[in-house]
Parts: structure tokens; sequence; C-alpha cells
């Protein structure tokens, strides 16, 4: 490997710097036509916005500043984001909007790969300026390596053309569960495909393969785009979806590439894509089904579910970061060969996920390989 500073080929190879996000937003609810929630239980409808009590907010503060301590105790460099004010007035000229995000997941923005780092589109209004939290590091990045090569993907317009009309109201009050399985094979969500879009939390890195889920947050034209911008590189993209959820979001809680040949599948959102697995084992990389979740009680206000737990983030190919309340999932790792790392994580998920999502590792050891010689025609 070469001293480049933006060298990640894959989600295991040990890790020396990465970009890890700030719990900076101060706002739940977030109406937007590219989603929008409802807590009952809290007294929260569909289009509220309300504000997090300061208790939140420093105790997932406190629990990313230690995540923080715990990758600079072991030598990794971390990358902060500059922070964004979600009180901030965004407008276009197509729309307005009353808020945007913050910083806290920052694999939904950027995805780095080999020495490529790419801005994804995004599909939210209140995030359409996200990705500016990150050009200080990438303007960074381009001076400090001459080989960084910095690419956005076409910014959206995202006016009301991108979505579906009246989409949240009948997910929430309309369609029966029935409906929505059924929306969800048809790959029938918030977007349109007036344009194409996808987050970057819907790939995952497999040296010379990606792979890209068509998700609720990433559309038949983002894919087409994603495709054809690494394929021309040289690089094998494959499409999957998966069933088991009616708003399928983001593909690093459903697998985990835990190292090469180890590959750790979600049994609850099993792939709707037959070629999927067989492409895994042709190539004889062994798949293990991870065990039920916790269960652990989710902060109010979380977007997240109980998947989240498979949410983790590996420091090299022995060594992996877990949230610190699923015990049965860190003992099947412990069972797998990996050194475990308990992090307690589960205040932060109400700020946008779990320790992957909080993550973009920008420099690995390592160089591009070819983990899946053997390949299946159209797939």
């Amino acid at each position: 490997m070469t001293d480049a500073v933006i060298n990640s080929w894959n989600e295991w190879d040990p890790l020396k710097r990465v970009i890890v996000g700030r719990i900076d937003s101060r706002h739940v609810g977030a109406p937007d036509p590219g989603f929008k929630n409802v807590y009952p239980e809290l007294g929260i409808a569909l289009d509220d916005w309300i504000p997090i009590s300061d208790d939140y907010l420093e105790r997932a503060d406190a629990q990313m500043e230690s995540f923080v301590s715990l990758l600079e105790g072991r030598g990794i460099t971390v990358d902060r984001p500059t922070s964004l004010d979600d009180e901030q007035h965004v407008e276009t000229p197509d729309w307005e909007f009353n808020h945007s995000y913050g910083t806290m997941p920052p694999r939904d923005v950027l995805l780095c790969h080999g020495n490529e780092i790419l801005e994804a589109t995004m599909s939210q209004r209140a995030r359409w300026f996200e990705s500016f939290a990150y050009r200080p590091l990438l303007e960074q990045y381009f001076k400090e390596d001459p080989s960084f090569m910095w690419e956005a993907a076409p910014k959206p317009r995202l006016t009301d053309d991108s979505y579906v009309p009246g989409y949240w109201n009948d997910f929430f009050n309309t369609w029966s569960d029935a409906e929505l399985d059924e929306r969800m094979l048809a790959n029938k969500w918030q977007l349109t495909e007036k344009e194409p879009l996808w987050d970057a939390a819907d790939a995952l890195r497999f040296g010379k393969d990606i792979f890209i889920e068509h998700s609720a947050v990433t559309n038949q034209g983002g894919i087409d785009w994603f495709k054809r911008h690494f394929e021309a590189k040289g690089f094998r993209v494959h499409e999957i979806a998966f069933a088991g959820t009616p708003q399928p979001w983001h593909i690093d809680v459903t697998l985990v590439a835990a190292r090469a040949g180890l590959l750790i599948q979600n049994p609850s959102l099993p792939p709707l894509t037959p070629e999927f697995h067989e492409l895994f084992r042709m190539n004889d990389w062994e798949i293990v089904e991870a065990v039920p979740p916790s269960g652990a009680k989710q902060p109010p206000y979380t977007m997240c579910h109980e998947n989240l737990g498979y949410n983790t983030f590996s420091l090299d190919p022995n060594t992996i970061c877990v949230e610190a309340s699923e015990v049965g999932y860190m003992e099947q790792l412990s069972g797998l060969g990996f050194d475990v790392i308990p992090v307690p994580f589960l205040d932060v998920s109400m700020f946008g996920g779990g320790l992957h999502c909080s993550t973009v590792d920008i420099t690995r050891e390592g160089d591009m390989e070819d983990y899946f010689p053997k390949q299946i025609p159209g797939f």
C-alpha cells in the first residue's frame, strides 16, 4: 500500500483514519417529503417538529465522544465534520425548508472507495446541504493527497416531482400491512424516478465489487447512475434488494462484511435477489445468520429499529465494535474468532443510526482485491 491519505477498499482492513460524526441536531420530527415519522406514544403527530431536551443531547454526545476517544486510544486518526445549525432556514430556487439535519451519520453522505470519496445525492430536503459540513475535510484531503479523487453525484433539485404525492399519510394511515408488503416487493416507496437519488449507506464495498441496495432512499435512477460511475472505472456493481420491512433503509443493518470470506446476514431481512447468496457461496464465502437482536429499549424519538444492533464497525479483520447491549451478538462474534469491543451507543441512534452510520473509514491498510473471481453473468 502507498502512503495515500485516501485508501479504503473494504469494510475490514486495518483502520488508520476515519471520519466520525457529531451530535449537533436539536430537533426531532423533521417533516420532509423524503422522510417523515410519527411517535404517537410521545404525542408527536406526522408533521410535528419538536426540540430534543438537553438531557438526551448530552447523553448522546457523551457516547459519541467516548467512541472517538476509544478510536484515538488505538492510534487511529479521527477527523470531524463542521457542525451544522439544524435550525437554519434552507432554501433553493425550487423550495424552502425550515431546518437542516445535522452531521451524526457521515456514512449516509460520503462513499469512500479506493482513492475516491464520492458525495451522494441524498433524497431529503433537510439534507440537501449536509455534504457542506464535510467540505473543509475534503479540501484538506485534496491538499494532502495528490492521488485523491474528490467527486460528487449530480445535485438533485428535489422538487415535488421527486416524491409520491400523499405517500406518508397513506403509509401511516391508509395502506394495510399487505398493501405495504406489495409496494415493498414492487420497489414503490416515497421517491419517484424523476431524477437519480441514492444514499451512500446503501452501498457495501468488497474491493473490485460493490453491492448497492434498492431501498426507500435509493431509487432505480440512483442505482443506474452509481453503476455507470463505478463500472466505467472497472469495478463490478451488483444491485440487490431485501424483504422484511415496508421501508428498507440502508444496507448496513442488513449485512455485515466482517472480514474476507465471512458475511453476516440479518435473518429478518432476507435477500430478494437469488443470485446474491449464490455469488458468495460460489466464491467460498461463509454466510452466517446473526442471532436475534437483544431488544434493548431504544431512546425516544429514534428513527431506527431493533436491527440497529447489527450496525457494527470493524477496526481490522479480527476486531469489531458492537453496541454494548447486544450481548448475544457479541458472543456470536467472539465464537467466530473476533475480538469484540462493546461500545455504548444506543442514545446516539435518535440522531441518525449506529456505529457504522457514524463513521466513514478513509484510510485502511491494504489494496484492491478481487474477492469474487467467479461471477454470475447479468448480476
